[in-house]
């Protein structure tokens, strides 16, 4: 099943999260390689596509997971767990289109 992962960054992480973000997209990689990721990508804090100096509010993750027990280990074990999010919300999502 899909499992929605929804992470909002910790005020003024945009250093913590450059620190983390190699570790971080090799995990979302390895989701890819296994055709388990749906999409991933940041909040910009601002209406822009490189928000700069104004960072990020969080991030969202659609992927598949064996169980909704399985996507909260994975989303617990992110490097971005770690200072970057300091909320984690991890629920099922349904895909309906694109079909």
């Amino acid at each position: 099943m899909l499992y929605a992962i929804i992470g909002q960054d910790t005020p003024d992480s945009l250093d913590k999260r450059m620190a983390a973000r190699p570790a971080h997209l090799t995990r979302l990689q390895t989701l890819q390689d296994e055709g388990r990721l749906l999409l991933a990508g940041p909040f910009p804090a601002v209406d822009a596509v490189d928000p700069g100096v104004a960072g990020y509010t969080g991030s969202l993750i659609v992927a598949e997971f064996a169980s909704l027990q399985a996507a909260q280990k994975w989303a617990e074990t992110d490097p971005y767990a770690a200072g970057v999010f300091g909320k984690i919300t991890v629920q099922p999502f349904k895909k309906v289109l694109p079909a």
